[in-house]
């Protein structure tokens, strides 16, 4: 027995997967997570892996929790240790009164342990072996076994994973068979050689509602689709493929002729990064709706291009799904690191729209949303991703598609305004907003033509390098930008359930893990009222939430505390109201790491200085 009680709970808990990159056991963890799914349990995964193809560690976290905090929690109360060359690294990451699951068939020595953790030996390899003669089958069919005897362990229904199994192997009988066999080999083994169940336990509930189980990448390609997009050019880097995947995959199912089966959108994969925003921008100024996908290396190659959306005021998307950097940095780890490349992208004095989604469905909502806003701005417009929101699958409420939804595109004169004698100027502002109007190629035979450069111009789009004529067009710039102000999501504000004079920003995929750090810091005894950012331009309730209180603490998985600057330089913020909060070792923040920082400087601000008596 270990020296520590061992951890208990039912339905709140953390495993995690430690295994071999390229061994198959992907598939066989997130069946894990589905069939938790299953007993109506809400879950939330994240796939930690190497920037390599095969050989190096992999991990693979399951937080179970019936409650349905969707953050990362911190700390492990199972590890299932499948890779020796972690051992030593996985087995201090458990928490005290937690549990060891490893392959028992070599035995380990005692140092290998700790006195105060469960350890659970299953000779997988044994019974593997014993099994199979096929290597490959033998590596694959392990990580079933496996799952078998977490099955028994944490008493989970086996009925409802032979059911996951079923609609994988959907008539392919012979796999299916093979692998509800392997999962009760390990299941059966389990049951007669180890007190089954342990102190975790999967209890069946009905907490997962009408939610919907999505990755964040698959989610803004399908939000794509919905806000119009029929261009797609990228060319591939971590972690942003999927989402030029799903698109491709999105449009074969709903971009097709029904008739004649003719696709009815272009995917092109450039030569690189500049040809792909090239393509896009051609794309975008002959009346398409395109997009790019992208990280941030691809942002830095992307910039001058980008300035041309900017100056030449040709709509534009990008999807950013942002990894740790600079340069190659770790091309599979999560951060919110982008935020000022991409708000200033460009030389010259330029702003851009950035749009935060929390979660999959605001990353489905905000990708149709950035189309409209590219064609009503004229612009460029960042949606902004990361990993941990893009390759990993979550919970999240029903994607809503309504086929009567249409489009808006924005100031467009058409060829009956100009036959109405209409004063066309590319980039003239009629009506005090920013924003001109602007023609589609081919509009009208004799009328409505401009010249589209990159180069200064007056509001008719005839070149000039006069230094009034350039003032005024940057001026007007300014004020479309002020005008996007009230176009881009709002933010969403909740306050304390008593009155406070702390509040706390945060964005993206912060949100979960703030979420759970609130019910946290209220049982330390502080109380903080919340506000979410979810664009740039900030709304004016912004620097109105700062006025409103004395410290605003700002959430943020980047080194140098990028929104908080950003907030400072726009607004005009003393920087000492707002207290930076940032997390970027490259892992999603915690709810733990959140609460412990604001608490431990919430306690400081408590204490009271001694003084000395005055005699």
């Amino acid at each position: 027995m270990p020296e520590q009680k061992p951890i208990s709970g039912v339905n709140d808990f953390v495993v995690r997967f430690a295994n071999v990159n390229g061994s198959g056991s992907a598939s066989a963890n997130e069946l894990f997570a589905r069939a938790i799914l299953r007993h109506g349990v809400p879950v939330s995964p994240r796939n930690i892996f190497p920037s390599n193809i095969q050989g190096l560690p992999t991990w693979y976290e399951v937080r179970v929790t019936e409650d349905g905090h969707l953050g990362a929690r911190g700390g492990v109360d199972m590890m299932v240790a499948m890779n020796p060359q972690t051992w030593d690294k996985d087995v201090a990451s458990i928490e005290p009164g937690g549990y060891l699951f490893y392959d028992s068939t070599k035995p380990m020595p005692t140092s290998k342990f700790r006195t105060d953790i469960s350890v659970i030996g299953v000779p997988l390899t044994a019974i593997t072996n014993s099994t199979y003669t096929d290597p490959r089958q033998r590596q694959l069919f392990k990580n079933i076994i496996y799952l078998g005897a977490l099955c028994a362990l944490l008493d989970m229904d086996p009925k409802l994973i032979e059911q996951l199994i079923a609609e994988q192997y959907k008539g392919k009988e012979k796999l299916l068979s093979s692998n509800v066999h392997a999962l009760h080999l390990g299941r059966d083994w389990a049951l007669q050689n180890l007190n089954c169940p342990i102190g975790l336990i999967v209890k069946k509930a009905d907490k997962v509602g009408d939610r919907i189980f999505i990755e964040g990448n698959s989610a803004a390609a399908l939000g794509a689709v919905y806000g119009g997009a029929t261009v797609c050019a990228w060319y591939p880097i971590t972690p942003s493929s999927s989402l030029a995947d799903a698109f491709g995959s999105h449009c074969k199912k709903l971009r097709h002729d029904p008739k004649t089966g003719k696709a009815k959108y272009a995917i092109v994969q450039g030569e690189d990064e500049l040809a792909s925003i090239g393509i896009v921008i051609g794309a975008s100024w002959n009346g398409a709706r395109a997009f790019t996908a992208t990280s941030g290396p691809g942002i830095s190659l992307m910039t001058e291009f980008i300035g041309l959306s900017y100056f030449a005021e040709i709509p534009a998307v990008i999807m950013n799904v942002q990894r740790a950097g600079p340069s190659t940095g770790m091309p599979t780890r999560t951060q919110q690191c982008d935020i000022i490349a991409c708000a200033y992208a460009s030389h010259g004095d330029t702003k851009h729209v950035l749009l935060f989604p929390e979660d999959p469905a605001e990353a489905f909502e905000f990708a149709a949303v950035a189309f409209d806003l590219a064609e009503r701005l004229q612009t460029v417009i960042f949606l902004m991703l990361d990993l941990d929101i893009g390759m990993n699958h979550r919970l999240c409420r029903p994607l809503r598609w309504d086929d009567a939804r249409q489009y808006d595109r924005g100031k467009i004169m058409t060829a009956e305004m100009l036959e109405e004698g209409r004063d066309f100027g590319r980039y003239l502002d009629v009506d005090g907003d920013g924003i001109p109007y602007r023609t589609y190629p081919g509009t009208h035979p004799t009328k409505g033509s401009f010249f589209t450069r990159g180069t200064s111009r007056d509001r008719y789009a005839r070149y000039s390098e006069e230094g009034p004529v350039y003032a005024d067009n940057m001026q007007r710039l300014v004020r479309k930008f002020e005008t996007a102000q009230d176009m881009v999501p709002r933010p969403l504000q909740a306050n304390a359930a008593k009155l406070t004079k702390y509040g706390v920003i945060y964005f993206g995929s912060t949100s979960p893990a703030m979420d759970e750090a609130i019910g946290l810091l209220e049982a330390r005894g502080h109380h903080l009222d919340r506000l979410r950012i979810r664009a740039f331009p900030f709304h004016s309730s912004v620097a109105s939430f700062i006025a409103d209180h004395d410290f605003i603490y700002v959430i943020e998985q980047n080194r140098d505390s990028q929104l908080r600057s950003l907030i400072v330089n726009e607004n005009g913020i003393d920087p000492v109201r707002l207290i930076p909060i940032v997390h970027y070792d490259g892992s999603p923040i915690t709810a733990r790491f959140i609460a412990k920082s604001i608490g431990d400087h919430q306690d400081r601000l408590k204490v009271t200085p001694l003084r000395k008596a005055v005699s």
